[in-house]
């Protein structure tokens, strides 16, 4: 029975875990991009070339890239973006040469993801990362300020965010706002109140079916060349999987993931099935969508989250949460005796032990991750193992 591909991620010669440490780990795989090159810009050879030969010197290789980031005028149909989209293929051209051929994206406006707290304390004194809408109401209305954000809730949960920004410190309250506003990934700068009302503005107007056809002329602008290429492309879902800021989603549901894949039906043109970001939308049916677009599936994200009221949730261990990640791991399984392929996978996210003291990147603790890929490793084993018995 074929197996995944463990990998994990590395941000890059700046990130705090070296590579040797995730060698000793027993992966072989590194998920990673060049995040000092300007989003847009083209992704010359010699840097990706620079960037592989500093992974093959730690006996590992560059397996997926995470992310080739699209620029926010291609997302929003505006400006420069048919030159942004020209640098795009030149990067997956220039990827390919190299012999990379599974990229990872995604079309979340302006955030990638988001959470209000990033360090929730588990019972056990470990760290984690939590949404919690009321926080988020307190965040976007109160401190934020956003216009219009009054119009997006019912008043029921105003009252509420406000009862329970009361009870926060100014020091709380900072540290709210800089959650929300991280940035991008690879990025240790927040974004400021004025710059995040800046960039909302250039989306008014935009809603989910118009960012959808940006998306889709995107997709048949860049997608029939990765064909080619045998590159291919695997888009993330948005995180949370619901509107934020009053921005809008386009990857959040298993229809959502079906518009897409229809669009555009050419096999290089697929999904990065992540049960984190998924199993965020509690009627999300994570086993019905590997049953379902299991073809298109072409990168793994595998973690898990406990949903403790409507849009609140925390991310737990990999093996204990919402998402049934046995019945998951089985159905991947299935799925890639039936391709026949070994999908890459890499454990997202992890908790933050004390033994680390801190994180570059919250969710990105080495400990954390490595005990998540152990729990997956022995799972994948354990489950493998059943399949061959009942031939």
């Amino acid at each position: 029975m074929n197996r995944m591909q463990q990998t994990m991620r590395w941000y890059g010669p700046h990130d705090k875990i070296k590579l040797a440490d995730i060698h000793q780990a027993g992966v072989k795989g590194i998920v990673t991009a060049l995040h000092q090159i300007p989003v847009g810009a083209i992704w010359e050879i010699s840097e990706i070339k620079k960037r592989q030969e500093m992974i093959r010197a730690e006996g590992m290789e560059w397996s997926v890239v995470e992310s080739l980031p699209v620029h926010e005028d291609i997302k929003r149909k505006k400006g420069n973006y048919k030159a942004y989209i020209e640098n795009y293929k030149q990067s997956l051209i220039n990827l390919s040469e190299c012999g990379l051929k599974v990229v990872t994206y995604n079309f979340m406006p302006i955030l990638d993801w988001v959470r209000t707290e990033h360090a929730f304390k588990n019972p056990d004194g470990s760290k984690a990362l939590m949404y919690d809408e009321t926080a988020f109401i307190f965040f976007d209305v109160c401190l934020l300020k956003r216009p219009g954000a009054e119009q997006s809730y019912a008043p029921q949960k105003i009252a509420e965010a406000k009862t329970f920004g009361a009870t926060l410190s100014k020091a709380e309250k900072e540290k709210l706002f800089q959650n929300v506003l991280l940035g991008l990934p690879g990025s240790q700068e927040n974004f400021t109140a004025e710059q995040i009302l800046h960039l909302l503005e250039e989306y008014k107007g935009i809603d989910d079916n118009a960012l959808r056809e940006h998306l889709i002329y995107f997709l048949s602008e860049i997608a029939p060349l990765a064909e080619n290429l045998d590159v291919q492309l695997a888009i993330h879902p948005d995180d949370p999987p619901f509107s934020v800021m009053g921005l809008p989603r386009i990857v959040c549901t298993e229809a959502d993931i079906e518009k897409i894949l229809t669009a555009v039906p050419i096999q290089a043109n697929g999904l990065c099935y992540c049960t984190g970001s998924l199993g965020g939308q509690p009627e999300n049916d994570l086993v019905r969508i590997i049953k379902n677009h299991g073809e298109r599936i072409h990168f793994l994200h595998l973690r898990n989250v406990k949903h403790e009221a409507y849009r609140r949730f925390r991310e737990s261990e990999h093996l204990n949460g919402d998402n049934p990640m046995e019945a998951i791991m089985e159905e991947l399984l299935l799925l890639m005796q039936k391709r026949d392929i070994r999908l890459p996978m890499r454990p997202d996210h992890g908790f933050l032990h004390n033994f680390e003291g801190t994180e570059l990147y919250p969710g990105y603790s080495l400990i954390g991750r490595l005990k998540g890929l152990a729990e997956l490793r022995g799972l994948e084993m354990g489950i493998a193992y059943k399949l061959n018995s009942t031939k």
